[in-house]
Parts: C-alpha cells; sequence; structure tokens
C-alpha cells in the first residue's frame, strides 16, 4: 500500500525539510507539503507529519523520520484477511 506523507510547509523551519527529501527517495510514498495543514499548535512547536491521515510529532527532526518509517513498516496489509480466509 503506498503511504501517503503529509507536512506543512510552516513546520519546515524546524527541520522537516530534511525528512522531506530523504521520504521522496523512498518508492511508494507519496510526499505533499500543504501551505497549512491546521495544526498550528503542533506545527509551532515540534516537527510533525501526517502519515496516512494520523498525526506523528517527535522533539526533532531526525526522530520524526525514525517514527514516520516506523509507521510505513509497521503498517498492515489491510487485505491481508483474504488470504487468511482462502
Amino acid at each position: 500500500m503506498r503511504a501517503v506523507i503529509e507536512f506543512c510547509n510552516s513546520n519546515r523551519s524546524l527541520g522537516t525539510d530534511e525528512v522531506i527529501r530523504k521520504l521522496e527517495q523512498i518508492p511508494d510514498v507519496d510526499v505533499i507539503v500543504y501551505g497549512c495543514l491546521g495544526n498550528c499548535g503542533e506545527c509551532f512547536y515540534a516537527p510533525y507529519a501526517l502519515v496516512n491521515g494520523e498525526m506523528i510529532a517527535a522533539p526533532t527532526a531526525e526522530e520524526l523520520y525514525d517514527k514516520i518509517i516506523q509507521a510505513i513498516e509497521g503498517e498492515d496489509d489491510p487485505y491481508a484477511w483474504i488470504d487468511e480466509q482462502l
């Protein structure tokens, strides 16, 4: 399943530029940068992103990258139950 990772342009001041560059190199990952994601409180205090609609935040951009990778790798295949039924 393709992962969709959304960033707020205003959050780039907290170091998410490098995170965005790294994620854009990963196949099956769509990175989208919006002018605003409407999470101004979080955006002001910590690097964050939405991974398939779920907010992930971390104290540093490097930690955010690691959390995003964990979230992507930890996703279950939504159709796995079909194989179990066959």
